[in-house]
């Protein structure tokens, strides 16, 4: 694609950087064929193609409008048209560009700017989440069960194995998911110390995912620091991995070092934290994959559970991990169902579900009734937000399938 950014703009690392994305682009509209909310409108300019062409527009000097606010802000930044585009185009790179600068340019309405506030002065922090959710929970027996679904009752976490291995990781422990499912980490506690690793929770925070994703850009660098300095004593003293467990936040922590890669006090940092991340799934894999390292599994019988894995953007798009989980919960005694449209995305995608409610609930029912069209016990997922998301709409169970591999060792 031929450019002409403006000179302004082209002067600048996030300029340059966007040229470089643009140029990439042959127009071929294999993106089209995989974005879910080019599927559900069928507006070209809420497809890839459109977007970019609107991007490139802006920075070439157009003047952006509330509709291209509109047609940015719908984009679920599921990243499927990463997975498909041939000519290997940073689509979720430029969007994160293009967002970013209409923000300072084009006004949002109060009632846009009012509910964004709301959610990063709440969802991202955990005491404030947690006294949300607990009035929540009071008030659970009052709500219809729409929205009683919304309001998930913890869990018990079980033990969380005290440090007794040579071998130590750390793991994210971040906003939402200590809040709403303390049992997912727990669970990765237990499996890696079976399998010889201790792992190691510090005070962290957001990873900044959700304001980097609203263009707060200051805001995420700040979280995002503040958990380089938490994780660094651990690191310093020889913690040789850093476990995320919520798909959506390892996509994050795993670009931590490009985000940070200007900053002359970080970015050497976050290089390391970078090459540190393990997603849970590939940390398991891998320590399997150890001679002579085994998980002693239950034996499994005939007629187990049933189990639909939805496999989260962030894991396969995002991360680009995919086939790695299946044979985990297969070889647990768990016998998956097929799912239609693996690929798409479930409508959560972070904030997505606040602020474009209408095309969230349409993805999440039809990716409910792929899930459920096998037949299922329950739902497997690798991301807290998606559990979340799925949990609200659908009758089955929905759990991470790091617990479903926990509930498998023999104890």
């Amino acid at each position: 694609m031929q450019t002409r950014l403006s000179a302004e703009f082209l002067d600048t690392p996030d300029g340059r950087e966007a040229d470089g994305i643009l140029r990439k682009c042959v127009h071929c509209g294999f993106c089209a064929a995989t974005c879910p909310t080019y599927q559900l409108l069928g507006d070209e300019l809420d497809g890839p193609r459109g977007r970019i062409y609107l991007i490139k527009e802006m920075l070439e000097g157009a003047e952006p409008s509330r509709a291209t606010q509109l047609h940015l802000d719908r984009c679920l930044t599921c990243r499927a048209c990463e997975t498909t585009c041939p000519s290997g185009v940073s689509y979720g790179r430029l969007l994160d560009i293009g967002r970013h600068h209409i923000e300072r340019v084009v006004p949002r309405t109060l009632r846009e700017r009012v509910l964004r506030r709301a959610i990063l002065a709440t969802v991202p922090h955990r005491n404030r989440f947690a006294r949300l959710m607990a009035v929540g929970r009071a008030l659970r027996w009052l709500m219809p069960p729409s929205l009683r679904r919304s309001v998930p009752i913890v869990r018990p976490s079980g033990v969380w194995p005290a440090p007794r291995h040579e071998r130590r990781m750390l793991v994210l422990t971040g906003c939402v998911q200590p809040v709403v499912a303390p049992a997912i980490n727990a669970a990765a506690a237990r499996v890696l110390d079976r399998l010889g690793v201790s792992l190691v929770a510090v005070d962290d925070e957001c990873c900044g995912a959700l304001a980097h994703h609203l263009s707060q850009e200051e805001r995420s660098r700040r979280q995002m620091r503040r958990n380089i300095d938490a994780w660094w004593p651990q690191i310093e003293r020889g913690a040789e991995a850093l476990i995320v467990t919520a798909s959506g936040c390892g996509a994050m922590v795993s670009d931590y070092g490009g985000l940070l890669r200007h900053d002359p006090a970080y970015a050497r940092k976050a290089a390391r934290i970078s090459g540190l991340f393990r997603d849970i799934g590939d940390a398991v894999t891998r320590e399997l994959a150890r001679p002579g390292v085994t998980l002693h599994l239950k034996a499994p019988r005939e007629g187990g559970p049933r189990v639909a894995f939805h496999s989260p953007c962030t894991l396969q798009h995002g991360l680009k991990i995919r086939g790695v989980i299946e044979p985990l919960l297969k070889r647990a005694g768990y016998t998956l169902t097929s799912v239609a449209d693996g690929h798409l995305c479930c409508g959560s995608a972070g904030s997505y579900s606040f602020l474009q409610p209408a095309i969230s609930r349409q993805l999440k029912a039809n990716k409910l009734a792929a899930l459920e069209a096998g037949g299922p016990d329950l739902i497997a997922t690798a991301n807290i937000g998606c559990l979340l998301h799925l949990a609200s709409g659908g009758e089955r169970p929905v759990r991470h399938w790091i617990e479903l591999l926990d509930r498998a060792l023999v104890s």
